[in-house]
């Protein structure tokens, strides 16, 4: 069995560990921009090998899929998947392990996927409208004072989300100056240079609440889902600080986090199966390979989608890939034929937490975050009972590393309780530095007691009112309270 891997950070990383682990003994091929250390040396340990190139182009991802005659490809970020990956395997005759473009299109569009939950009628939906225009964008803005969420149309590599809460008439002008401008830097920043869909900005309802993923395998028919998994995307400790690809995450004892029950998990569940059955049924497609949802809990409809990735979350899947026990090419083998569901998911069952090690100016100035050596002590990490997983770095032709922008690598560890697995990795961050004296930052908050108590309350009163709600027959409504009308009860937007 010969497998392609395509991507080069550190989720790809974590799937090649867990295809390497097959009792199959695959050999490891990879198709990636730069030299992930850790994926290389896992294809060359295989017997397998490494294609350098644009690991985005479909072309690439073809002719390495045929250089090294593998039997199936297994396609790691987003992007390869929005631009037909999935289909030029396909049409080689080769099995692939990630959604077909059409399919992907519930990550690519956030238009798409809410016009879709609408549809179907899937609970977990949120108000929206979409804009093809700025001018129209702005105009909404201008006519209605609401609290919003305003992001990208498309997905732009989780950046340029903007949660404004419009609440003080006083403060309307101000706040419709904020959201105004906001818009403008969307179109002019975040969405340049994607002109693969039309609609361009979206505003949906403003809900608050824990975040949460849930991450499966589908081969269309049926789902095999992960252990939820906990994100953090703000740059610095306590939720502060630009949003970045995520900063760190954990993941509980089992099956579900610690302040998520396991109703709220199966009512998760069942969000992302119905959306995958919704798809084929509109456009005629199965959907195989991996689908996540970015989750919260929220007063109005208790477990709520944010939005779908087509691919494993990173770092999310970086937590629960090491956990896998089912072999991963019997897994890969199953989707392709439409046997998922005579595949059993196994899991070691433990707590896990990363944390994210980031040059100085990611997210928001990866230029300045480019370039420095850097140097990552994987022995005395693992000697602390802690794992590397390589992410934007390069490896030089003399051994060295050289960091790309992005988030350096993450440090994935397991154990009983989340806060002793959080202290643990801490001790690892003085193995992590740049040798040209460039500032590397993380969050040391992540998996600690403070805020995994943070994250308990607020889940603990949201679920006081969604339940409420709920016994009232008001699940998926949102009410207002407008003078001299009374109650104005909104079941669409």
């Amino acid at each position: 069995m010969k497998v392609l891997l395509v991507g080069e950070g550190a989720r790809e990383h974590a799937i090649a560990s867990a295809i390497c682990r097959s009792p199959q003994g695959p050999r490891l091929y990879a198709a990636m921009r730069s030299m992930n250390p850790g994926i290389r040396e896992l294809c060359l340990r295989s017997g397998g090998d490494v294609a350098l190139g644009d690991s985005m182009d479909p072309e690439f991802i073809s002719k390495a899929a045929d250089r090294f005659s593998v039997d199936f490809v297994f396609i790691g970020p987003e992007e390869p998947l929005f631009r037909g990956a999935a289909n030029a395997v396909e049409d080689m005759g080769i099995p692939c392990i990630g959604a077909r473009r059409e399919a992907a299109e519930i990550e690519m569009s956030k238009a798409f996927m809410r016009r879709l939950m609408w549809r179907h009628k899937i609970p977990g939906r949120l108000r929206f409208q979409a804009f093809r225009s700025i001018e129209d964008a702005i105009a909404y803005i201008e006519e209605y004072a609401e609290s919003v969420a305003i992001k990208p149309a498309r997905q732009a590599g989780g950046k340029g989300v903007k949660v404004i809460a419009d609440f003080q008439a006083y403060l309307s002008k101000e706040k419709g100056h904020v959201k105004a401008e906001h818009a403008k830097a969307i179109e002019a920043k975040y969405m340049k240079g994607y002109a693969d869909i039309e609609d361009r900005i979206l505003i949906e309802e403003r809900v608050e609440g824990p975040e949460y993923t849930i991450q499966m395998f589908t081969d269309g028919d049926s789902v095999a889902p992960f252990p939820l998994v906990q994100d953090n995307k703000n740059a610095y400790d306590m939720d502060i600080g630009p949003e970045t690809g995520g900063m760190g995450s954990i993941s509980g004892n089992g099956m579900l986090l610690p302040f998520i029950t396991r109703e709220e998990y199966d009512a998760s569940v069942d969000i992302v199966r119905r959306c995958v059955k919704a798809i084929e049924s509109e456009l005629g497609v199965k959907y195989k390979g991996v689908i996540s949802g970015q989750m919260m809990l929220t007063p109005i409809w208790g477990p709520t989608i944010i939005e779908f990735y087509s691919r494993f979350g990173d770092p999310e899947g970086v937590n629960v890939l090491p956990l896998l026990r089912t072999d991963m090419v019997e897994i890969m083998e199953a989707i392709a034929s439409a046997k998922l569901h005579k595949v059993k998911m196994e899991f070691e069952e433990a707590a896990t937490v990363v944390k994210c090690f980031a040059p100085k100016g990611y997210p928001e100035r990866r230029d300045l975050a480019a370039g420095h050596p850097v140097r990552i002590d994987a022995e005395a990490i693992r000697a602390m009972g802690c794992e590397v997983f390589y992410g934007s770095v390069d490896l030089a032709q003399d051994g060295g590393l050289i960091t790309g922008g992005s988030r350096i690598c993450e440090i994935f560890a397991k154990g009983e309780e989340i806060p002793e697995i959080s202290d643990r990795i801490e001790r690892c961050s003085p193995l992590i530095y740049c040798l040209d004296g460039w500032g590397v930052f993380h969050r040391s908050d992540i998996g600690s007691a403070a805020l995994l108590s943070r994250r308990i309350e607020q889940s603990n009163l949201i679920r006081d009112v969604y339940k409420y709600r709920m016994g009232k027959g008001l699940i998926g409504m949102d009410i207002d309270w407008i003078p001299g009308k009374g109650k104005i009860v909104h079941s669409v937007w």
